[in-house]
């Protein structure tokens, strides 16, 4: 139980920032872990898991409205056992469990919440409650679990059974006959697909909330430099002038927001992550390569000084990202009203200033201001002045109120941003994006990796977790950047040694493709194979484009057969659904044996 002298619970001693956040709630949290699954079987409890990440908005309410409440803290203490989740450490238990609450509710998101029994059965998902649904949640539940348990676990053999049904389905296309195929048919309907979802006045898919969804757009812009295709050139590119231009872009420091909240990128959910920097970074780096206009390389410029001045660790990694919220309001670091700007940078400048950047006296966003370039066509803008006012408002800005950072050291997001960097001195030709990117590959051989295999976190000199197939697939994938930047086949052996792990150890040889999580590590109630590309690329894309690269690197027999085993199992998935493996099908584009992907099969 919970120390009353002290008022910390089991997280107390947690690296994870999420974990830490909690170790002061009423609530006795236990993190993921035989000890709280003993203690449910022992007491005969079922377990309320919740799952998060520290920059997460509604995860910040949720800990305050909720976990924080007396009330709850006793429903929860008395009839349950609480686990607590940092997603971002566990990549797979929230994978699993997110699939349940997708099944079940048809939508998903975190906080996300989990009953289940003692053998990690589920029987309820949802994701944020009040402080109100909470305590009548736990009280019915608890109800439930005592006077018609049998109906309770009726769900959660249900639930399983669907669950398991699902990968069957999947195993059993790709060992059908009548497989679809990766070939340029199914590029030109991922295209098509596209352009029907395409919002033609400010760039994006689909309503709001956007999403930046980088991966989309490398497809696009491979596709356009491949073939010339208009509808692909004009999509990618309004989508990236769309969100430079918008709020989603931080005028001041640099760096995008997580998605944005409205249809034309003003209104960003105002977190920042490594991971869709990283990505977006690489997206305008390519923007640049095949268009050469000047704003497209200084969104990526921009995105890496962001990046090196507030996520950077001394040793050259990166951290996960930053908060949304600042002193328990989400924005506030952001946002200005019109007299502090007066005050900052005085009448003239700042009426120049508020006028450059959309800014008014009754705000743009909830009687504040967010500095945007929407309604400013010639965003070119007079340099000297512009970098001037952002420099004094930046520092301003960090005086005014505090910004959380996540300083976890990721190693499957700290290789996308080597990606990047390799991108950057390739495009732009500057060697210190190139001794960047080394920096934080030694950083991750020398922390994440021992005895050849990888770990997900690093934090305050503790590492965390059995590395998952995106930290194998992605790192690899960088190393084989580096190789191709260097020619330093020491990067080419160890790209080669993680992919051959990868292989061993998350392949499935009949049925294929790869599995979220490896043979020898802890096995949940489901071992589920991403292929879905969601805010990342899933780890079986990565793998494929992994693949790929070895079999034109080495001429090894084993990656030719591999790519054709995972080019089969991808096939399944973007036979049906093209647009949700775009980064797949970036790899499609980029087979050497496939000039221009148009007709003829791939692999």
């Amino acid at each position: 139980m919970i120390n009353p002298n002290t008022a910390q619970n089991r997280l107390a001693g947690e690296k994870s920032p999420y974990l830490y956040q909690h170790a002061h709630n009423p609530v006795d949290w236990f993190p993921w872990g035989e000890e709280a699954f003993e203690k449910a079987r022992r007491e005969d409890k079922p377990v309320f898991l919740s799952i998060g990440y520290s920059t997460c908005h509604w995860c910040h309410v949720m800990e305050k409205e909720s976990f924080s409440d007396h009330k709850v803290a006793e429903l929860l203490n008395k009839h349950f056992v609480s686990v607590k989740v940092d997603r971002e450490e566990r990549p797979d238990v929230d994978s699993v469990y997110m699939s349940v609450c997708q099944s079940l509710t048809g939508a998903g998101g975190w906080p996300l919440t989990i009953l289940m029994t003692p053998e990690k059965k589920p029987f309820y998902a949802g994701t944020y409650l009040t402080r109100d649904n909470m305590v009548r949640l736990a009280t019915r539940m608890n109800e439930m679990w005592h006077d018609s348990r049998r109906d309770l676990l009726e769900a959660s053999e249900e639930i399983g059974r669907h669950i398991n049904r699902t990968e069957e389905h999947h195993a059993a296309l790709h060992g059908h006959h009548g497989t679809p195929v990766l070939d340029g048919d199914t590029v030109l309907r991922a295209t098509e697909t596209f352009a029907e979802h395409f919002d033609e006045k400010f760039g994006g898919f689909g309503e709001a909330p956007k999403f930046p969804a980088p991966h989309n757009l490398l497809f696009l812009l491979e596709y356009d430099r491949l073939s010339g295709d208009e509808k692909a050139r004009k999509m990618a590119q309004t989508t990236l002038t769309a969100m430079y231009r918008g709020g989603i872009f931080d005028h001041i420091a640099g760096g995008f927001s997580r998605y944005s909240t409205d249809e034309k990128w003003l209104v960003p959910h105002f977190e920042k992550m490594l991971y869709d920097n990283a990505l977006l970074a690489w997206s305008y780096l390519t923007a640049y390569e095949l268009y050469r206009e000047e704003f497209y390389k200084t969104a990526a410029q921009k995105i890496f000084s962001w990046t090196f001045a507030e996520l950077c660790h001394p040793d050259g990694a990166f951290y996960c990202g930053q908060d949304a919220d600042s002193d328990g309001v989400e924005g506030k670091y952001y946002l200005f009203d019109h007299e502090e700007l007066t005050r900052v940078l005085g009448a003239e400048n700042a009426e120049r200033y508020r006028k450059h950047y959309g800014m008014t006296k009754k705000g743009n966003y909830e009687g504040r201001n967010i500095p945007n370039l929407i309604r400013n066509a010639r965003f070119k803008e007079k340099e000297d002045f512009i970098t001037e006012c952002n420099r004094e408002i930046y520092q301003y800005r960090r005086s005014r109120c505090h910004l959380l950072t996540d300083d976890k050291i990721l190693t499957s997001w700290n290789a996308l941003m080597i990606i990047a960097l390799v991108k950057a001195y390739e495009v732009l030709g500057d060697e210190s994006y190139l001794e960047a990117a080394k920096r934080t590959e030694t950083f991750i051989s020398n922390n994440l990796s021992f005895a050849g295999r990888l770990h997900v976190r690093w934090r305050d000199g503790e590492v965390f977790g059995n590395g998952k197939l995106d930290d194998y697939a992605n790192y690899s994938l960088a190393l084989l950047a580096l190789y191709k930047a260097t020619g330093e086949s020491h990067y080419l052996n160890e790209a080669t040694h993680f992919a051959d792990v990868m292989v061993q150890r998350f392949f499935d040889f009949s049925a294929g493709g790869f599995y979220l999580y490896a043979d020898d590590d802890e096995q949940l109630i489901s071992r589920p194979k991403e292929i879905y590309d969601g805010a990342m690329p899933s780890g079986n894309s990565t793998a494929f484009m992994v693949l790929d690269i070895l079999r034109n690197h080495t001429g090894e027999p084993k990656w030719h057969e591999l790519y054709k085993s995972q080019a089969r199992f991808i096939a399944s998935y973007a036979g049906p659904y093209p647009t949700g493996c775009p980064f797949s099908l970036l790899t499609v584009l980029n087979d050497s044996a496939n000039k221009s992907c148009q007709g003829g099969k791939c692999g």
